[in-house]
């Protein structure tokens, strides 16, 4: 099973309708912001240490709201994507914050941030890319 599989088999109950292009914004706002460190980063700077990490972690993720993913990255990166996706800010938010914890749950399935993982991470943006 490729990563691309994984990720889209593992979240929210399979590959639905209109997933694809959440997935692919979430991806690229991973890349966009320094890859897995870079998010890691800018959640454990933002207070949200704990979530990040449960993330990463190998246990169950903490959920976030997307109130709080807005606090992190920003509104406008936010806006960016509902406008992209043709969504409303709010829906973009709630939709990134149900598949962001998601996403880098299964890019760290060892429990830890690896040199490979940014490499995953852009194994699975193109297979997305060319799907789309």
């Amino acid at each position: 099973m490729s990563l691309l599989d994984n990720l889209l088999g593992g979240m929210m109950g399979g590959t639905q309708q209109g997933q694809s292009p959440l997935l692919q914004a979430a991806l690229q706002l991973i890349q966009q912001n320094g890859g897995l460190p870079g998010i890691i980063s800018k959640f454990e700077h933002g207070g949200m240490a704990d979530h990040v990490g449960s993330w990463v972690g190998t246990g169950a993720n903490m959920p976030i709201s997307g109130g709080q993913l807005q606090e992190i990255l920003g509104s406008g990166s936010i806006g960016q994507i509902a406008q992209q996706l043709g969504l409303s800010h709010g829906d973009a938010s709630s939709g990134l914050a149900q598949v962001l914890p998601q996403i880098i749950d299964k890019l760290t399935p060892t429990g830890q941030v690896t040199t490979g993982d940014d490499d995953a991470l852009k194994q699975a943006l193109a297979s997305l890319t060319k799907r789309s």
